[in-house]
């Protein structure tokens, strides 16, 4: 059962006092054991720190909706279990962590609320970057990373974005009118933005230029979405480009057997990738 609460000790007082988070005595551990576990894991590639991160999460479970929580939008701390987004964004968290030589609680939640929300404050359910395209845009104008789908083979491609408005009953918060409304106005934002994507054919042929550590994101021909999956590069021993993400098919964080171009093959409705590449 996870409690809000404010944010107001945890090692000694903290200074984010004014924002409620949900988090469980069990993840305020995890996220201190976490602190210890990778202590002393920074290399100057921050790459590399990514996947080394990324390694310490392997078989923690994959959970859906973690986020999805009450009735009022809260930064949610969970490593008990992990969808693709949150995995991502978490081992991001650490990894910035890391690089900023902090080991705080407080450290991380802040990074954590910059990575997940837009213009990096958390300000009610659509303040949260929603659709993973819009995530990678935001986060790029935050200097934390950079879309270099275009500088490895991807074509701009435009797409009507508005499945979490078509689909609205999947969406509990959706059922507040005002939530409705500011979604459907970030859906319309996005649908006058072009993506750049790399397309799956194309994948086998560029994977030289995709980088340990660099985030991937799988674009979809399901309609009104833009990515259905997330997760990181990883250049393992047979030389090849792996994914390393929190798997549907496993239900656990893994890196993935197959090789990235080969693994997107089996996905029927994957169009291809978008890598965005952290700084």
């Amino acid at each position: 059962m996870k409690h809000i609460f404010l944010i107001l000790f945890l090692g000694g007082c903290i200074s984010i006092q004014a924002q409620q988070i949900t988090c469980s005595p069990k993840d305020s551990t995890a996220v201190e054991s976490k602190l210890v576990e990778i202590d002393g894991m920074y290399q100057d590639d921050i790459g590399a720190t990514m996947v080394s991160v990324g390694k310490t999460f392997m078989k923690t479970p994959y959970v859906a909706k973690t986020l999805e929580i009450g009735d009022t939008e809260t930064l949610v701390v969970n490593l008990q279990g992990l969808d693709c987004t949150t995995f991502v964004e978490n081992v991001l968290a650490f990894s910035l962590l890391l690089r900023q030589q902090e080991k705080s609680f407080d450290a991380y939640l802040k990074n954590l609320e910059i990575i997940r929300y837009k213009d990096g404050s958390l300000n009610g359910y659509a303040s949260r970057l929603h659709y993973f395209s819009e995530w990678i845009a935001n986060n790029a104008e935050k200097g934390l990373l950079k879309d270099i789908t275009g500088e490895i083979g991807g074509a701009a491609i435009t797409k009507d974005i508005n499945f979490m408005s078509t689909h609205r009953d999947l969406y509990p918060f959706l059922a507040d009118d005002v939530n409705f409304s500011k979604i459907k106005a970030s859906e319309n934002y996005l649908n006058n933005q072009a993506i750049c994507v790399l397309a799956q054919d194309d994948i086998a042929a560029n994977e030289d230029l995709i980088q340990t550590g660099d985030i991937i994101a799988l674009a979809t021909s399901i309609n009104g979405l833009d990515v259905t999956h997330t997760g990181i590069a990883t250049r393992e021993k047979n030389g090849r480009i792996h994914l390393l993400h929190a798997s549907t098919g496993s239900m656990e964080v893994e890196v993935s057997k197959k090789p990235l171009a080969d693994y997107l093959k089996g996905i029927k409705s994957n169009t291809g990738i978008m890598v965005a590449r952290p700084l």
